[in-house]
């Protein structure tokens, strides 16, 4: 699949389903995707061994993947502080309005989109706050 005319959207709609079928594939049981809250949007809520998982995904097209250096340019970028903030505080809402009374975490999906073929690198990183 090409994406070269893909827009941000579609590109961050297809990260989102990577990174969901990523958590599915590794043992996690996903529960919503980009749940709107009054505060903010959360990308994945995940269930995997009794622990709520916060899944905050950022996306990047690249031509090709890079070394495990990233090289210029990593979707980990735009994974800012304020960013991670803001999706604790929406994960707060979502944890209350649910009633969730066990462990809860936030984490992080990076993914790799690659230009030509569409062809996804993940990386999960779990607990990012």
């Amino acid at each position: 699949m090409d994406i070269h005319d893909f827009s941000r959207k579609d590109i961050g709609e297809l990260g989102e389903r990577v990174a969901a079928e990523y958590l599915f594939r590794n043992g996690f049981k996903v529960l919503g995707r980009n749940i709107q809250l009054r505060i903010g949007e959360l990308d994945i809520v995940a269930l995997k061994d009794d622990c709520l998982h916060i899944v905050e995904v950022k996306s990047l097209v690249c031509s090709s993947f890079p070394s495990k250096g990233y090289g210029a340019y990593s979707p980990a970028d735009n994974l800012h502080q304020r960013k991670i903030r803001t999706v604790r505080r929406a994960g707060e809402w979502y944890v209350a309005g649910t009633g969730w009374d066990k462990e809860w975490q936030i984490d992080a999906v990076l993914v790799w989109l690659r230009e030509p073929d569409g062809m996804a690198r993940v990386e999960y990183y779990p607990q990012i706050l």
